[in-house]
């Protein structure tokens, strides 16, 4: 980034509602950068978030992305289908769109990886070189995003990828953590489990990933233009740790069940998402591990949140825990004078 302006450096998030969208634009405001955001309803958007510039606009319209990026030092493309819907006629065409619009103004484009990208022969221990043969149709799509990436990262385009494992935390609404583990807006009295019994898995809470993108990015000037990492997060070694995370914040003993992979098997010819998450069980029935060791050649150290503190912030956001009661020596010390209402 230049250091001759004195304007803060602007980004284009697509995909600011979203999980990792969201922690991410937050984390670049208060890193100083001008947020633009784009979004099909941006007045209504700017009611819930009105720290970053909403633009009208569509992600699949290229000459919207286009004004949007106008003088962005960053487009961060964390724009998905919601629901799975029609990956295969949205997410290449969304991407193209970003391309272009980073290649026509010389932005870096920032990629949330998703590990769809492998295949059982990658597996266990996965690499940033690990082949990627997906067995899967989101798979294949999830490749060629970023073998589109790569080529345009040699026409001269910079491109960062974070992959990381199934995400949690607050805003990871649609997430195996929410879906499938526990029932958002309950008390939590069972948790599903997904993974075969034994078999690890690796979970990745959301501002821990928006935190390590941001690092990296604070730190550009160091990265190869076409720049791949890997994070860790949370190693669930044997399936029973995230239950057990759960178990410890709630106070009690939930009772353990076996996810219904069956029941999305039968309902996935008229259920379009029960297919899509059909899809994903060969994530389950084996472990999958994603090494950072060349995130942290380059950060020193991985973010990472105690996983009891970071399953209590995701059960408070899905509102299966109750808040706790405000306490006084929390109160701001202007509401605690004598003589004032508080």
């Amino acid at each position: 980034m230049s250091n001759i302006s004195n304007f803060p450096p602007v980004a284009l998030v697509l995909g600011a509602t979203g999980g990792i969208g969201g922690h991410v634009a937050r984390g670049l405001v208060a890193r100083g950068w001008n947020v633009r955001a784009l979004h099909r309803k941006a007045a209504e958007a700017a009611k819930r978030e009105p720290r970053f510039h909403w633009l009208q606009g569509d992600a699949m319209r290229a000459a919207d992305v286009r004004h949007a990026a106008q003088d962005a030092h960053l487009i961060v493309h964390a724009v998905n289908p919601p629901g799975y819907k029609d990956w295969e006629k949205l997410v290449l065409p969304m991407l193209d769109n970003t391309i272009a619009a980073a290649r026509a103004v010389g932005a870096r484009i920032l990629l949330p990886g998703t590990v769809y990208n492998y295949g059982p022969d990658a597996f266990p221990d996965i690499t940033e070189e690990s082949p990627q043969n997906p067995v899967t149709r989101k798979g294949a799509i999830r490749v060629e995003l970023e073998r589109r990436l790569e080529t345009a990262s040699k026409e001269g385009i910079p491109v960062l990828i974070v992959r990381a494992g199934d995400y949690f935390g607050p805003g990871a609404a649609n997430s195996w953590f929410s879906q499938g583990l526990v029932k958002p807006g309950k008390p939590v009295l069972s948790v599903s489990r997904p993974n075969a019994k034994g078999v690890g898995h690796q979970w990745a809470y959301l501002p821990d990933v928006a935190e390590t993108m941001l690092r990296l990015i604070d730190r550009e000037r160091e990265l190869p233009r076409f720049a791949r990492f890997q994070m860790r997060g949370f190693w669930d070694e044997d399936g029973e740790q995230m239950i057990a995370a759960i178990g410890r914040v709630t106070g009690g003993k939930p009772k353990v069940r076996a996810f219904p992979w069956w029941l999305l098997k039968l309902g996935s010819p008229f259920v379009p998402i029960f297919r899509e998450l059909g899809e994903m069980h060969y994530l389950w029935k084996l472990p999958v591990r994603m090494s950072n060791d060349r995130l942290l050649a380059v950060l020193g150290e991985e973010p990472s949140t105690p996983i009891d503190e970071a399953v209590r912030a995701a059960l408070l956001d899905l509102k299966c825990l109750d808040l706790p009661e405000p306490s006084m020596a929390r109160l701001p010390e202007l509401a605690r004078r004598p003589g004032r209402a508080a």
